[in-house]
Parts: structure tokens; sequence; C-alpha cells
């Protein structure tokens, strides 16, 4: 599978990339826990059926030492006993999120509620970015059909 665009040799979209990258330090380096980062990005990515996305923040989980257990077992979190209170309340935020057309009224106060039990304002807003930019980003590249499965960790994406 080859992409049926080289984003990065446009200027302008490469422009736009670096940008969006800049958006997503922020959020990285927030008080957000990393496991949380990327156990949000991971259920974004499974449900827009990203593969490019996929395969990028379970290798840099795993290379952060996330288990493979917890890995594959994000897509069914609400079965599994791995996760935290905190991380089911933020994946809860993430699913209702990233499905912003499969129900009225989208996210729920409840769900709401249940992050905000768990994280102060500022871990919200970096929840709420993040869940943003994840959806972005997994819609460009499945647009463009980013292949997956060469992406190395550490390496720019």
């Amino acid at each position: 599978m080859t992409a049926r665009l080289n984003a990065f040799a446009i200027p302008a979209t490469a422009k736009l990339i670096k940008h969006f990258n800049a958006a997503g330090k922020v959020v990285s380096d927030s008080t957000l826990p990393a496991a949380t980062q990327e156990l949000v990005k991971i259920r974004a990515s499974q449900i827009n059926g990203c593969g490019f996305c996929l395969d990028m923040h379970t290798k840099e989980a795993a290379h952060a030492g996330e288990t493979p257990l917890r890995l594959n077992l994000v897509a069914a979190w609400r079965e599994a006993t791995v996760f935290t209170d905190a991380e089911r309340a933020a994946l809860e935020l993430a699913e209702q999120g990233t499905r912003l057309a499969d129900t009225p009224g989208a996210v729920t106060d409840e769900a709401w509620a249940n992050a905000a039990k768990h994280y102060d304002e500022d871990q919200l807003a970096a929840l709420v970015f993040l869940i943003g930019l994840i959806n972005a980003y997994n819609r460009m590249n499945v647009m463009i059909r980013m292949p997956a499965g060469d992406y190395q960790v550490g390496r720019p994406a």
C-alpha cells in the first residue's frame, strides 16, 4: 500500500503538520498521564480505523513500558480489569468524543463528570485537545491511506 499523497513533500501541508505536532507536544508535556494519552490515541485510532496511528501509538506505548496485555485489551476496555478508573473515564470520553455523530447529545454529562472526578481542569483540557488532535490525525491519515507497519519508535511522524 502506498499513500495517496506525500503530505511532507508539499510545503503548505508540511507546515500544517508541524503546527499539529507542536499542539501535540503541548498535550504530551501536560500533566495528563502519558499512559492515558497513549491509550486514548489507540482507542480513537481503533474506532476510526487508522492503521498508521495504531502502528505508531501501540509501538510508542510498548516502548514506554505499556504491557502487551493492556495494549491488546484497549478495544475491550469496558470488560477488562487492567485499566484504572481514571483510564476508563478517559477512554469513555475518547469514545464519545470520537463518535460524535453516533449519539444525540454526543458527550454525556455523566462521561464528563466521571472524567472530572479523576482529572483536574488542566488535565481535562489536555484530554479534550488530545481527543480532537488524534481524531484529526486519524481522518487525514485514513483519507490519504497512510500505510501501517513500518513505524519506528522515536521517528517523527
